[in-house]
Protein backbone atom coordinates (compact mmCIF):
# COMPACT_ATOMS: atom_id res chain seq x y z
CA UNK A 1 0.00 0.00 0.00
CA UNK A 2 1.27 3.82 -1.01
CA UNK A 3 1.69 5.65 2.49
CA UNK A 4 0.38 9.00 2.63
CA UNK A 5 2.98 11.99 1.35
CA UNK A 6 5.41 12.77 3.77
CA UNK A 7 8.38 15.37 2.11
CA UNK A 8 11.90 14.58 2.54
CA UNK A 9 12.40 18.77 2.29
CA UNK A 10 10.40 21.69 2.80
CA UNK A 11 10.54 25.01 1.24
CA UNK A 12 9.17 27.97 2.50
CA UNK A 13 8.02 31.49 1.33
CA UNK A 14 8.60 34.10 4.10
CA UNK A 15 5.05 35.71 3.53
CA UNK A 16 3.30 32.38 4.13
CA UNK A 17 4.25 32.45 7.71
CA UNK A 18 1.95 35.40 8.02
CA UNK A 19 -1.23 33.35 7.32
CA UNK A 20 -1.94 30.53 10.01
CA UNK A 21 -2.14 27.53 7.88
CA UNK A 22 1.75 28.39 7.13
CA UNK A 23 2.78 29.03 10.61
CA UNK A 24 0.72 25.29 11.29
CA UNK A 25 2.63 23.38 8.61
CA UNK A 26 6.21 24.78 9.35
CA UNK A 27 5.77 24.27 13.06
CA UNK A 28 4.34 20.75 11.92
CA UNK A 29 7.58 19.71 9.89
CA UNK A 30 10.17 20.85 12.23
CA UNK A 31 8.40 18.59 15.13
CA UNK A 32 8.59 15.90 12.15
CA UNK A 33 12.47 16.33 11.70
CA UNK A 34 12.37 17.67 7.91
CA UNK A 35 14.75 19.84 6.70
CA UNK A 36 12.95 23.41 5.99
CA UNK A 37 14.50 26.22 3.76
CA UNK A 38 13.68 29.59 2.45
CA UNK A 39 12.97 30.67 -0.88
CA UNK A 40 11.41 34.11 -1.71
CA UNK A 41 9.56 32.63 -4.59
CA UNK A 42 7.29 29.35 -4.77
CA UNK A 43 8.53 29.47 -8.41
CA UNK A 44 12.36 29.66 -7.72
CA UNK A 45 12.97 26.65 -6.20
CA UNK A 46 17.23 26.32 -7.01
CA UNK A 47 20.15 23.69 -5.72
CA UNK A 48 17.89 20.69 -5.07
CA UNK A 49 20.12 18.02 -3.75
CA UNK A 50 21.33 14.90 -6.65
CA UNK A 51 24.71 14.69 -8.87
CA UNK A 52 22.22 14.57 -11.90
CA UNK A 53 18.39 14.97 -13.87
CA UNK A 54 17.63 11.92 -12.81
CA UNK A 55 18.68 11.73 -9.34
CA UNK A 56 17.07 15.61 -8.67
CA UNK A 57 13.86 14.92 -10.36
CA UNK A 58 13.50 12.32 -8.03
CA UNK A 59 13.88 14.61 -4.96
CA UNK A 60 11.82 17.49 -7.03
CA UNK A 61 8.82 15.00 -6.93
CA UNK A 62 9.45 14.52 -2.81
CA UNK A 63 10.26 18.32 -2.03
CA UNK A 64 6.98 20.60 -0.67
CA UNK A 65 7.18 24.28 -1.51
CA UNK A 66 4.58 26.48 1.29
CA UNK A 67 3.95 29.30 -0.59
CA UNK A 68 0.95 31.73 -1.75
CA UNK A 69 -1.13 31.62 -4.81
CA UNK A 70 -0.38 35.67 -5.68
CA UNK A 71 -2.15 34.67 -9.25
CA UNK A 72 -5.75 34.70 -8.59
CA UNK A 73 -7.49 34.91 -11.77
CA UNK A 74 -8.44 31.53 -12.29
CA UNK A 75 -8.00 29.26 -15.66
CA UNK A 76 -11.26 28.10 -17.30
CA UNK A 77 -11.31 24.24 -16.66
CA UNK A 78 -11.61 21.15 -18.71
CA UNK A 79 -14.75 20.02 -19.89
CA UNK A 80 -16.29 18.86 -16.27
CA UNK A 81 -16.03 22.69 -14.82
CA UNK A 82 -15.98 26.20 -15.05
CA UNK A 83 -13.36 27.17 -13.75
CA UNK A 84 -10.44 25.15 -12.23
CA UNK A 85 -9.33 26.93 -8.32
CA UNK A 86 -5.80 26.76 -7.29
CA UNK A 87 -5.01 25.32 -3.85
CA UNK A 88 -1.99 23.28 -5.21
CA UNK A 89 0.28 22.80 -8.02
CA UNK A 90 2.62 19.23 -9.03
CA UNK A 91 1.85 15.59 -7.59
CA UNK A 92 4.16 13.00 -5.65
CA UNK A 93 2.84 10.22 -7.62
CA UNK A 94 5.52 9.12 -11.12
CA UNK A 95 2.73 8.48 -13.92
CA UNK A 96 4.72 8.52 -17.06
CA UNK A 97 2.36 9.86 -19.13
CA UNK A 98 0.84 12.64 -17.15
CA UNK A 99 0.69 16.23 -18.54
CA UNK A 100 2.16 18.05 -15.64
CA UNK A 101 5.32 16.26 -17.10
CA UNK A 102 5.37 19.05 -19.49
CA UNK A 103 3.09 22.29 -17.98
CA UNK A 104 5.51 21.90 -15.13
CA UNK A 105 8.71 21.47 -17.05
CA UNK A 106 11.83 22.10 -14.71
CA UNK A 107 9.47 22.68 -11.13
CA UNK A 108 8.44 19.10 -11.25
CA UNK A 109 8.15 19.79 -6.77
CA UNK A 110 5.08 20.29 -4.99
CA UNK A 111 3.33 23.71 -4.24
CA UNK A 112 0.35 24.24 -1.45
CA UNK A 113 -0.88 27.60 -0.95
CA UNK A 114 -1.77 29.24 2.23
CA UNK A 115 -3.49 32.14 1.36
CA UNK A 116 -6.87 29.93 1.07
CA UNK A 117 -9.28 33.04 2.26
CA UNK A 118 -8.20 34.86 -0.72
CA UNK A 119 -8.48 32.06 -2.91
CA UNK A 120 -12.02 31.28 -1.49
CA UNK A 121 -12.81 35.17 -1.42
CA UNK A 122 -11.82 35.06 -5.66
CA UNK A 123 -14.14 32.00 -5.84
CA UNK A 124 -17.25 34.22 -4.52
CA UNK A 125 -16.47 36.63 -7.42
CA UNK A 126 -16.53 34.08 -9.82
CA UNK A 127 -20.04 32.72 -8.31
CA UNK A 128 -21.47 35.96 -7.89
CA UNK A 129 -20.87 37.33 -11.94
CA UNK A 130 -22.38 33.70 -12.91
CA UNK A 131 -25.36 33.58 -10.34
CA UNK A 132 -27.98 31.80 -9.96
CA UNK A 133 -26.49 29.94 -12.66
CA UNK A 134 -24.24 27.39 -10.90
CA UNK A 135 -20.73 27.62 -10.74
CA UNK A 136 -18.25 24.55 -10.58
CA UNK A 137 -14.90 24.34 -9.69
CA UNK A 138 -12.28 22.08 -10.79
CA UNK A 139 -9.59 21.59 -7.93
CA UNK A 140 -7.33 19.04 -9.78
CA UNK A 141 -6.17 20.34 -12.81
CA UNK A 142 -2.24 21.20 -11.74
CA UNK A 143 -1.81 18.74 -8.77
CA UNK A 144 -3.61 15.42 -7.29
CA UNK A 145 -4.85 17.56 -3.89
CA UNK A 146 -5.94 14.66 -2.53
CA UNK A 147 -2.20 13.47 -2.16
CA UNK A 148 -1.54 16.43 -0.50
CA UNK A 149 -4.68 17.27 1.93
CA UNK A 150 -4.19 14.82 4.78
CA UNK A 151 -1.06 17.51 5.90
CA UNK A 152 -3.32 20.67 4.99
CA UNK A 153 -6.56 20.30 5.48
CA UNK A 154 -7.20 22.35 2.28
CA UNK A 155 -9.27 20.71 0.22
CA UNK A 156 -11.22 19.52 3.48
CA UNK A 157 -12.03 23.33 4.11
CA UNK A 158 -12.52 23.76 0.50
CA UNK A 159 -15.64 21.13 0.36
CA UNK A 160 -17.07 22.84 3.11
CA UNK A 161 -16.83 26.36 2.19
CA UNK A 162 -18.94 25.22 -1.11
CA UNK A 163 -20.84 22.86 1.05
CA UNK A 164 -22.49 26.33 2.29
CA UNK A 165 -22.37 28.48 -0.62
CA UNK A 166 -25.49 29.04 -3.25
CA UNK A 167 -24.08 28.91 -6.58
CA UNK A 168 -20.79 27.09 -6.51
CA UNK A 169 -20.02 23.23 -6.88
CA UNK A 170 -17.03 22.08 -6.15
CA UNK A 171 -15.11 18.81 -8.37
CA UNK A 172 -11.61 16.86 -8.24
CA UNK A 173 -9.80 13.51 -9.16
CA UNK A 174 -7.70 11.59 -7.33
CA UNK A 175 -5.70 8.11 -7.62
CA UNK A 176 -5.06 8.52 -3.45
CA UNK A 177 -6.79 6.47 -1.18
CA UNK A 178 -6.00 9.17 1.54
CA UNK A 179 -9.36 9.81 2.51
CA UNK A 180 -10.52 9.34 5.70
CA UNK A 181 -10.28 12.85 6.83
CA UNK A 182 -12.54 14.13 4.67
CA UNK A 183 -15.69 11.39 5.51
CA UNK A 184 -16.88 14.24 8.09
CA UNK A 185 -16.61 16.97 6.27
CA UNK A 186 -19.82 18.72 5.27
CA UNK A 187 -20.02 18.60 1.81
CA UNK A 188 -24.04 18.63 1.58
CA UNK A 189 -24.03 17.26 -1.71
CA UNK A 190 -22.21 19.56 -3.48
CA UNK A 191 -18.70 18.39 -4.26
CA UNK A 192 -18.34 15.38 -6.54
CA UNK A 193 -15.52 13.08 -5.46
CA UNK A 194 -14.08 11.54 -8.60
CA UNK A 195 -11.02 9.40 -8.92
CA UNK A 196 -9.05 8.32 -11.80
CA UNK A 197 -8.96 4.40 -12.47
CA UNK A 198 -7.21 2.01 -15.17
CA UNK A 199 -6.85 -1.75 -15.50
CA UNK A 200 -4.30 -3.23 -13.27
CA UNK A 201 -1.76 -3.55 -16.46
CA UNK A 202 -1.48 0.24 -16.70
CA UNK A 203 -1.00 1.27 -12.98
CA UNK A 204 1.06 -1.17 -12.78
CA UNK A 205 3.17 0.10 -15.33
CA UNK A 206 2.81 3.44 -15.96
CA UNK A 207 1.34 4.84 -12.23
CA UNK A 208 4.01 4.04 -9.79
CA UNK A 209 3.63 5.80 -6.61
CA UNK A 210 0.16 5.98 -5.70
CA UNK A 211 -2.85 4.20 -4.50
CA UNK A 212 -3.40 0.32 -6.61
CA UNK A 213 -6.83 0.04 -8.29
CA UNK A 214 -8.58 -1.97 -5.23
CA UNK A 215 -7.35 0.73 -2.70
CA UNK A 216 -9.12 3.39 -5.04
CA UNK A 217 -12.11 1.29 -5.19
CA UNK A 218 -12.80 0.84 -1.35
CA UNK A 219 -11.41 4.44 -0.74
CA UNK A 220 -14.21 5.40 -3.34
CA UNK A 221 -17.05 2.77 -0.85
CA UNK A 222 -15.74 5.17 2.04
CA UNK A 223 -16.78 8.16 -0.18
CA UNK A 224 -19.98 7.16 -1.31
CA UNK A 225 -20.95 5.78 2.23
CA UNK A 226 -20.23 9.22 3.62
CA UNK A 227 -22.64 10.64 1.04
CA UNK A 228 -20.86 12.08 -1.69
CA UNK A 229 -21.79 12.47 -5.15
CA UNK A 230 -19.40 9.94 -7.22
CA UNK A 231 -17.49 9.67 -10.40
CA UNK A 232 -14.59 8.08 -11.95
CA UNK A 233 -12.15 9.40 -14.77
CA UNK A 234 -10.87 6.53 -16.73
CA UNK A 235 -7.48 7.81 -17.97
CA UNK A 236 -5.84 7.09 -20.43
CA UNK A 237 -7.27 4.70 -21.89
CA UNK A 238 -4.49 2.90 -23.37
CA UNK A 239 -4.45 0.19 -25.78
CA UNK A 240 -1.84 -2.75 -24.58
CA UNK A 241 -2.12 -6.21 -25.67
CA UNK A 242 -5.59 -7.26 -23.76
CA UNK A 243 -6.90 -3.93 -23.27
CA UNK A 244 -10.47 -5.11 -23.65
CA UNK A 245 -10.64 -7.88 -20.49
CA UNK A 246 -8.08 -5.61 -18.82
CA UNK A 247 -10.97 -3.32 -18.37
CA UNK A 248 -13.93 -5.32 -18.43
CA UNK A 249 -11.97 -6.57 -15.30
CA UNK A 250 -11.43 -2.79 -14.22
CA UNK A 251 -15.28 -2.43 -14.54
CA UNK A 252 -16.44 -5.48 -13.02
CA UNK A 253 -14.27 -5.00 -9.82
CA UNK A 254 -16.29 -1.43 -9.25
CA UNK A 255 -19.65 -3.10 -9.90
CA UNK A 256 -18.75 -5.97 -7.62
CA UNK A 257 -17.01 -3.63 -4.67
CA UNK A 258 -19.73 -0.07 -4.70
CA UNK A 259 -22.86 0.09 -2.61
CA UNK A 260 -25.80 0.04 -4.89
CA UNK A 261 -27.17 3.68 -3.58
CA UNK A 262 -23.60 4.86 -5.09
CA UNK A 263 -24.59 3.58 -8.92
CA UNK A 264 -27.49 5.91 -8.63
CA UNK A 265 -25.90 9.10 -9.49
CA UNK A 266 -22.38 8.15 -10.90
CA UNK A 267 -20.29 9.93 -13.69
CA UNK A 268 -17.71 8.67 -15.98
CA UNK A 269 -15.30 10.47 -18.09
CA UNK A 270 -13.34 8.69 -20.65
CA UNK A 271 -9.50 10.28 -21.93
CA UNK A 272 -7.86 8.50 -24.77
CA UNK A 273 -3.99 8.33 -24.10
CA UNK A 274 -2.61 11.01 -25.67
CA UNK A 275 0.96 12.64 -26.37
CA UNK A 276 2.64 16.03 -27.51
CA UNK A 277 6.18 15.93 -28.60
CA UNK A 278 7.40 18.24 -25.97
CA UNK A 279 5.84 15.81 -23.36
CA UNK A 280 7.55 12.48 -25.03
CA UNK A 281 11.05 14.39 -24.71
CA UNK A 282 10.33 15.10 -20.79
CA UNK A 283 8.80 11.43 -20.62
CA UNK A 284 12.09 10.11 -22.20
CA UNK A 285 14.11 11.60 -19.99
CA UNK A 286 12.45 11.31 -16.08
CA UNK A 287 11.00 7.81 -17.17
CA UNK A 288 14.19 6.73 -19.79
CA UNK A 289 12.92 2.60 -18.95
CA UNK A 290 9.20 3.73 -19.87
CA UNK A 291 7.03 0.54 -21.83
CA UNK A 292 4.95 4.15 -22.89
CA UNK A 293 4.52 3.68 -26.45
CA UNK A 294 4.95 6.78 -27.77
CA UNK A 295 5.42 6.48 -31.49
CA UNK A 296 3.97 9.07 -33.67
CA UNK A 297 3.68 6.92 -36.71
CA UNK A 298 0.80 4.62 -34.98
CA UNK A 299 -1.06 7.86 -33.82
CA UNK A 300 -3.27 10.51 -35.71
CA UNK A 301 -1.97 14.27 -35.29
CA UNK A 302 -4.39 16.41 -33.50
CA UNK A 303 -4.80 20.00 -33.93
CA UNK A 304 -4.68 21.54 -30.69
CA UNK A 305 -4.89 25.14 -29.08
CA UNK A 306 -2.14 27.67 -28.80
CA UNK A 307 -0.59 25.52 -31.98
CA UNK A 308 0.60 22.48 -30.34
CA UNK A 309 -1.10 19.17 -31.34
CA UNK A 310 -1.47 16.45 -29.82
CA UNK A 311 -1.25 12.61 -31.04
CA UNK A 312 -4.32 10.61 -30.16
CA UNK A 313 -5.62 7.37 -31.16
CA UNK A 314 -6.52 6.28 -34.78
CA UNK A 315 -10.51 7.10 -35.80
CA UNK A 316 -10.83 3.59 -35.73
CA UNK A 317 -9.38 3.20 -32.66
CA UNK A 318 -11.11 5.53 -30.88
CA UNK A 319 -14.31 3.90 -32.58
CA UNK A 320 -13.47 1.15 -30.80
CA UNK A 321 -12.80 2.70 -27.33
CA UNK A 322 -15.55 4.26 -27.33
CA UNK A 323 -17.93 1.30 -28.26
CA UNK A 324 -16.24 -1.24 -26.15
CA UNK A 325 -15.94 0.69 -22.88
CA UNK A 326 -18.83 2.61 -23.42
CA UNK A 327 -21.09 -0.91 -23.67
CA UNK A 328 -19.34 -1.85 -20.12
CA UNK A 329 -20.89 1.04 -18.67
CA UNK A 330 -23.95 0.66 -20.04
CA UNK A 331 -24.45 -3.01 -19.40
CA UNK A 332 -22.72 -2.58 -15.42
CA UNK A 333 -23.97 0.80 -14.80
CA UNK A 334 -27.43 1.58 -16.34
CA UNK A 335 -27.50 4.82 -14.33
CA UNK A 336 -24.35 6.78 -15.07
CA UNK A 337 -23.80 9.29 -16.91
CA UNK A 338 -20.74 8.90 -19.28
CA UNK A 339 -19.89 13.01 -19.46
CA UNK A 340 -17.53 12.98 -22.41
CA UNK A 341 -14.90 11.08 -23.74
CA UNK A 342 -12.10 12.82 -25.39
Amino acid sequence: MVKPFVPQLVYVEPKALEYPLGKELITKFEDMGIEIRQTTSHNQIRNLPGDNHFQRYRVAKSTLVVGLRKTLKFDTSKPSAEYAIPFATGCMGHCHYCYLQTTMGSKPYIRTYVNVEEIFEAAEGYMGERAPEITRFEASCTSDIVGVDHLTHTLKRAIEFFGQSEYGQLRFVTKFAHVDHLLDAKHNGRTRFRFSINDDYIIKYFEPGTSRLHERIEAAVKVAEAGYPLGFIVAPIYLHEGWKSGYHEMFEKLKDMLPEKAKKDMTFELIQHRFTKPAKRVIEKNYPMTKLELDEAKRKYKWGRYGIGKYVYKDEEQADIKATLGGYIEKLFPNAKIEYFT
